[in-house]
């Protein structure tokens, strides 16, 4: 999938901010190949927003935030609704520095900021790993729950035919048809999963019984003497207690806001579609759009997860291990089949195509976005740094292999997302975020906001960071949560230190290390301060 690719000239423009007057200057853009990206600069406002929407809302979030809303309540819809204000600081404030840096990766702005090659390396080996935990694997194995349930086929024949069409049209077609393509399947996933909501409301009888019947949705079959089966006293609540709830409504505000502005922020995946827009107005509207969009999710999925609850509760909320594995095959619990089991059993036999539709749309649309940027941070950043006169042709092939890397090892990491933090689909995607994400949100933000950081920094401060990030992920891995039937005897940084509490501590350790080294040493050069976008907010000169 080979094109031209013109990154935006140099930008000076006055859009109104939230009633600040924002003025955008920076560096002559050159003009580069990217043979992998097809970055079309003829985007409107409205693809932007759908493909934005599209490549956040996969198969995962279906069956995982539907999962979760069963298990635990409508806490985990927080995340959701944080992202929301993140898409906006992406079109306001972080993607005019961009523009104005004419990059085509996010690692690649590293490069030119901090200069040297080790960070920009550094950030794009993390970024194709974070793929790997957090998106291709989980996306498949959502993918595989939704069709082991509807059609009863091998699951990973299944999957090899969804990946090889999603890879098809990704590799025939690049980010153009791409975004096209999330355009109207968006329209497709709203269209199912508001229909089967209005199906899952009018079973359970309104609101009201909602509410009543999820505090009564209690197994027949569970361990005595134990909460296992119970649903929590504050499944709807957001906000929960700051010690003892699974999501304390401190770390749900600002823990949960680090991780999240890599993702909406700084991750290739996301940048790349509003790259590809006209202008950066359109940019903006595609952001403003997303955020509306954002809203859907618990009304479309979350709270048709907790109805699946009352509807089906001796499968969906099953509490006895033997019998969880005998109902879905995985002995820490079921919570995860809960939307596929709305399609299977309430819908009639014509909507469930339309379903099925909606889930492979899902998956795919997910998929093409993840394949499309991992193959162009490999060949851009990796590849052309050991082979810089590698040609296109070259280009194309190396990147086609290396999705059918990332896809087998992606396949080979699914146990262990199933076996993850209670059988919560959700719920593994925010805890492996909070341990590798906030070092790589620190450096970017720090890049952009402070001129003083330098290579030095930047990079010691993702060393540490990802170290103690690492870490904290591996004794999770070996001492997982205990069933709510055995005692807690994990290490104390487990057992009492949250997994979004960790996010700001981690975060904190950081930005210690990035301040103290890059006082500690020279200063950046004038053409690396440069790169970043100088902004004038209402009359105030602002250095970023």
């Amino acid at each position: 999938f080979a094109g031209d690719m013109s990154p935006a000239s140099p930008v000076k423009m006055t859009p109104m901010s939230l009633g600040r007057d924002v003025q955008i200057s920076g560096n002559k853009a050159q003009n580069s190949k990217a043979p992998v990206t097809l970055v079309s600069t003829s985007v409107t406002r409205f693809q932007v927003g759908a493909s934005l929407f599209a490549s956040n809302i996969g198969s995962g979030h279906f069956i995982g935030l539907a999962g979760s809303g069963a298990a635990a309540g409508i806490g985990a819809i927080a995340y959701e609704w944080n992202g929301m204000f993140m898409v906006l600081l992406l079109g306001w404030l972080f993607l005019p520095i961009y523009i104005s840096s004419g990059v085509t990766t996010m690692p690649e702005y590293l490069q030119r900021r901090f200069g040297g090659r080790r960070t920009q390396l550094f950030i794009a080996v993390l970024s194709l790993f974070i793929y790997i935990f957090t998106k291709i694997s989980v996306d498949m194995y959502a993918g595989a729950v939704f069709i082991q349930l509807a059609l009863k086929w091998n699951i990973y024949l299944a999957l090899v035919l969804l990946l090889s069409v999603t890879a098809l049209y990704t590799v025939a077609g690049g980010l153009a048809a791409v975004i096209y393509t999330d355009a109207a399947q968006t329209a497709i996933m709203l269209a199912g999963a508001l229909t089967l909501m209005g199906f899952s409301f009018a079973e359970v009888g309104g609101w009201n019984a909602l509410m009543q019947g999820y505090a009564n949705a209690i197994p027949s079959v569970r361990v005595p003497n134990t909460t296992c089966g119970i649903p929590r006293d504050d499944a709807f609540h957001i906000f929960r207690d700051p010690v003892n709830s699974d999501l304390p409504w401190p770390g749900a505000i600002i823990g949960m806001s680090i991780p999240s502005m890599w993702y909406w922020c700084s991750d290739q995946v996301i940048v790349q579609r509003s790259l590809a827009a006209k202008t950066l107005t359109h940019a903006k509207g595609g952001s403003l759009l997303a955020a509306y969009l954002k809203v859907l999710p618990f009304f479309a999925i979350m709270l048709p997860g907790m109805i699946s609850r009352i509807l089906y509760t001796d499968e969906v909320a099953c509490a006895d291990p033997d019998l969880c594995k005998q109902i879905c095959g995985n002995a820490v619990g079921c919570s995860d089949i809960a939307y596929a089991k709305l399609v299977m059993e309430l819908l009639p036999a014509g909507l469930r195509g339309l379903m099925m539709a909606v889930m492979i749309a899902a998956l795919m649309s997910s998929l093409t976005s993840i394949f499309n940027s991992s193959s162009t941070i490999f060949t851009m950043d990796l590849w052309k740094s050991f082979r810089s006169h590698a040609s296109e042709w070259e280009l194309m092939i190396v990147g086609r292999v290396f999705v059918l890397v990332l896809v087998l090892v992606s396949v080979l990491w699914i146990p262990v997302v199933q076996a993850s933090q209670g059988g919560q689909l959700f719920i593994y995607i925010q805890s492996i975020s909070t341990y590798l994400q906030p070092p790589v949100s620190i450096i970017f933000l720090m890049g952009c906001f402070w001129r003083r950081t330098n290579e030095k920094g930047a990079f010691w401060g993702l060393t540490v960071g990802l170290t103690v990030g690492c870490i904290r992920m591996l004794l999770d891995f070996i001492y997982p949560a205990p069933p709510c039937y055995e005692e807690d005897n994990r290490p104390v940084v487990l057992k009492y230190v949250h997994y979004l509490y960790f996010s700001v501590l981690l975060s904190f350790i950081t930005l210690a290390v990035v301040v103290g080294v890059s006082l500690a040493t020279e200063e950046p050069t004038p053409e690396q301060v440069n790169l970043r976008a100088v902004l004038f907010v209402s009359g105030y000169f602002c250095p970023c």
